[in-house]
């Protein structure tokens, strides 16, 4: 079982960390590289740099998607869910929910450059949004009766209610339409870095799972 999880969880985490960071090359480092240049002494960087740059984030991405992977099974297996390609899909867009979407909600992804609040503060708000948010949703999944649905719907709104640090300034070098591109697609990579691998672990557990299991 734990050599399932583990085989899995790593097969998942490279595969599709390998197709998110392709994308991410495609489509976030172009608006990286336009943002720094809009930065006090930015630029795009030489061509080494930039493939420097497509390498590290590749590895962090396929570091990070086999972590979800990996949380999400041990998850599953803890609570004793059943572990396949669908039964784990609806993991891992609350794994997304939690720490993607609901923290954009006060503090969508920004461009290099743009204006933003204490990083200390924004952090802590981003971490207290995470957790109230999983918390949230396990209340309203496993909870029974009216008072978990109002619980959980409460501590959901919690953080959005208390607000997330504003930026100090409110005037940024990097055009909307620029950071509203960056915003929009980071989000898009999020959710394909916990649903993508996620997917393909669990699909690659019940083919271990399967074999375990023939006479």
């Amino acid at each position: 079982m734990f050599r399932r999880l583990l085989a899995a969880g790593l097969i998942g985490g490279i595969a599709g960390g390998l197709i998110v960071a392709g994308l991410q090359a495609a489509l976030l480092t172009p608006l990286i590289l336009e943002a720094e240049a809009f930065e006090v002494g930015g630029g795009h960087g030489g061509h080494d740099d930039l493939w420097k740059r497509h390498g590290a984030s590749a590895v962090v991405t396929i570091a990070v998607a086999t972590g979800y992977g990996w949380m999400l099974l041990a998850a599953m297996h803890a609570r004793g869910a059943a572990i396949g390609p669908r039964s784990v899909l609806s993991w891992a867009v609350a794994g997304f929910v939690a720490t993607g979407l609901a923290p954009a909600l006060g503090l969508p992804p920004e461009a290099p450059g743009a204006a933003s609040g204490s990083l200390l503060a924004r952090q802590l708000w981003w971490a207290g949004t995470a957790l109230a948010t999983a918390f949230g949703l396990a209340l309203l999944a496993w909870g029974r009766g009216a008072i978990y649905v109002a619980l959980g719907l409460g501590i959901l709104a919690l953080p959005h209610l208390i607000g997330a640090p504003q930026a100090v300034a409110t005037a940024s070098p990097v055009p909307a339409e620029l950071a509203a591109a960056f915003a929009a697609r980071s989000l898009a990579l999020q959710a394909l870095i916990w649903v993508l691998p996620a997917a393909l672990a669990g699909a690659w557990y019940a083919r271990l799972a399967g074999r375990d299991e023939e006479p």
